[in-house]
């Protein structure tokens, strides 16, 4: 076997795909995406002990871009969470309500890991955010997500997660996400990406599930060439 000079991947034995894959210059992430797409499972993945987990990097998707969020961003994102309906399974059902989503806001920009979802356009559009990274555990967890009515559907949430899984990957093997016991929406939304529901729990007296999802149980994208993204670390 031998060390592929593309940072921390061994070859062991691939020919036509290595050849075409490289001519385009494609990361070891998005090397990893075309394997998993064309069924190729002759590479595998050693990820350096030196990385740090970036938490706010700037991630560009087909339909929407993710990008650090700021203090001036508030008027933009309330604009969006405004709308009762988006929080009506939610455990914090009030939070279309200005004191009550201050509170969440400045909680994501203490968090050091929130973003702000814009739409091609560069509207807001959403947020989420990564959270107790685990370096032991290889581990981190995605939340705090929420999407205007407009953007629901499945396109955009399911990019805004397959954009946080890839970078997520990068540094970590397992992904969480902690879900309200009666938000089916969003249990929905996660197994139709992959996710396992591993435990139940109780957090601040309400019931919570925990979902998991490895690379492995990550499902493939329906259109691959909305899945290859470009990242940009600022």
């Amino acid at each position: 076997m031998k060390r592929d000079p593309i940072g921390g991947w061994k070859k062991i034995s691939l020919k036509h795909y290595t050849h075409q894959f490289r001519n385009q210059k494609l990361t070891p992430v998005q090397l990893t995406k075309y394997y998993l797409i064309f069924g190729i499972t002759e590479y595998c993945c050693r990820m350096p002990s030196d990385m740090s987990f970036n938490l706010q990097p700037t991630l560009k998707g087909h339909h929407l871009e993710l990008r650090p969020l700021r203090q001036d961003d508030f008027d933009s994102l309330f604009t969006v969470a405004s709308d009762p309906l988006i929080w009506e399974q939610h455990p914090d059902n009030d939070r279309y309500q200005e004191k009550v989503f201050k509170e969440f806001f400045r909680g994501a920009i203490d968090s050091g890991g929130a973003f702000l979802a814009t739409s091609k356009e560069g509207r807001a559009i959403g947020s989420s955010r990564f959270h107790g990274y685990d370096k032991d555990r290889s581990e981190i967890e995605i939340g705090w997500t929420f999407l205007a009515r407009s953007h629901w559907g499945g396109i955009y949430n399911g990019e805004m997660k397959r954009l946080m899984l890839d970078h997520a990957f990068q540094f970590v093997k397992n992904v969480i996400f902690v879900i309200g016991a009666q938000n089916l929406r969003s249990q929905k939304a996660i197994e139709k990406i992959g996710g396992v529901r591993i435990e139940s729990k109780l957090d601040r007296g309400r019931e919570k599930v925990v979902y998991q999802i490895t690379a492995s149980t990550l499902t493939k994208p329906s259109d691959p060439t909305n899945y290859i993204s470009e990242r940009r670390d600022l």
